[in-house]
């Protein structure tokens, strides 16, 4: 992936032909237990383009627009153009992915492909759980895929199109059996600006009533919302945010641990040792150590 320009300080990244198809606008990834990319690996990014994944096996999570997915097994996870992507995870993985841009679907014959469900995402929703015979109809659509993508011709574009018609169409019938409400309640919009204030602010502001504040409502109010609507409570999207920065610069830089704890807004380095052995289970200076290992 390039990056192609920066929005917020978050790079967003165009889509790379790779050197068997060269298609600028449509590209196939397939991990057979494969290690996440350690270019991007907790580094909040954005794509220009849409990212459509299978997952078969997985035991890691990603961040979309700073609501955190615990990565399913025969699960399909989607997104699109401009939203916040965080890999956080560092198991082995075994997926297929299929992007395309907005270019791709605005082809003739692929234009009313921009009008589906699960392109528009009304529900901001990113994982669709799959029954046994989605699977099957799934795997068989993007193994045909995988084969016409390796087959350069006249005849491709034409090819990749007609499958990934089949593709979004059959998701998209998922998507409004998954996704039911018509529109979004106050309630989860107001979980969405909460995530959004945290990931603003996260580094100055660390207590549910300083968010309360921003938003203009009460501590009690915000707390029972997003327990209701996350089923976690609002102190844990906080805490999950300071652990995930943490995570980055412990991984990404060479900052000290005193530098750290004072860039994530704690005034003692013991302080921030103690909140992240607290979350995670081991010392800032053991992930540090064991991280690095694992990427040599």
């Amino acid at each position: 992936m390039q990056m192609v320009s920066e929005n917020q300080y978050v790079p967003v990244y165009n889509l790379d032909p790779d050197e068997i198809a060269g298609n600028r606008d449509f590209r196939v990834y397939n991990f057979e237990g494969s290690l996440p990319s350690e270019s991007d690996l907790l580094i909040p990014h954005r794509k220009d383009h849409y990212l459509i994944v299978f997952i078969r096996r997985a035991g890691s999570r990603q961040w979309i627009d700073m609501a955190p997915y615990i990565i399913k097994d025969n699960t399909i996870y989607f997104t699109g153009p401009n939203q916040i992507i965080v890999k956080e995870g560092f198991e082995q993985l075994w997926s297929t992915g299929i992007a395309f841009t907005k270019e791709f679907l605005s082809l003739q014959e692929n234009a009313s492909l921009s009008k589906l469900p699960l392109i528009q995402n009304p529900q901001n929703g990113h994982e669709l759980l799959l029954k046994d015979a989605d699977i099957l109809f799934v795997e068989d659509l993007l193994a045909r895929i995988n084969v016409e993508y390796q087959r350069p011709s006249e005849w491709q574009q034409r090819m990749l199109a007609a499958y990934l018609t089949v593709l979004l169409t059959y998701l998209s019938r998922l998507y409004t059996e998954q996704f039911t409400d018509t529109v979004p309640s106050m309630d989860k919009l107001l979980l969405k600006d909460f995530q959004a204030k945290i990931n603003e602010c996260f580094q100055e502001l660390h207590e549910v009533g300083e968010y309360a504040s921003l938003l203009n409502i009460s501590a009690g109010h915000l707390s029972e919302v997003v327990k209701m609507q996350s089923g976690k409570p609002a102190i844990k999207h906080i805490h999950e945010r300071l652990v995930l920065e943490a995570r980055r610069l412990l991984f990404h830089t060479n900052k000290s641990l005193k530098e750290i704890a004072f860039d994530l807004g704690f005034s003692e380095a013991s302080y921030f040792n103690r909140f992240f052995k607290r979350e995670t289970g081991v010392t800032p200076a053991d992930y540090r150590t064991n991280i690095r290992k694992m990427y040599q």
